[in-house]
């Protein structure tokens, strides 16, 4: 499955390596990925393919959610079905 992650929150030193350690540690294929700095606010949205990763999607949330925590950011994983759903007639 693809899946859409997105961080935001005030920037600090490792996030971009904490984000892709813990994908890489858990099978998730970064796909392509987009990040920058408003003023002091760091934004990543991240394409994933997490079909190697034996965790499903609640427990990717899960798991994002503690390295957010550990961040001090906001991350969010969504299925990239839902973003495709949106612009359909």
């Amino acid at each position: 499955m693809k899946a859409v992650v997105t961080v935001v929150g005030k920037d600090k030193t490792g996030i971009i390596a904490r984000v892709s350690g813990f994908l890489y540690e858990n099978n998730i294929n970064i796909l392509d990925i987009s990040q920058t700095i408003m003023q002091d606010i760091f934004t990543m949205i991240t394409l994933v393919d997490t079909t190697e990763s034996r965790l499903d999607l609640a427990q990717l949330q899960s798991g994002l959610e503690g390295v957010g925590r550990e961040l001090g950011v906001s991350i969010s994983i969504q299925r990239e079905d839902l973003f495709n759903s949106m612009h359909r007639i």
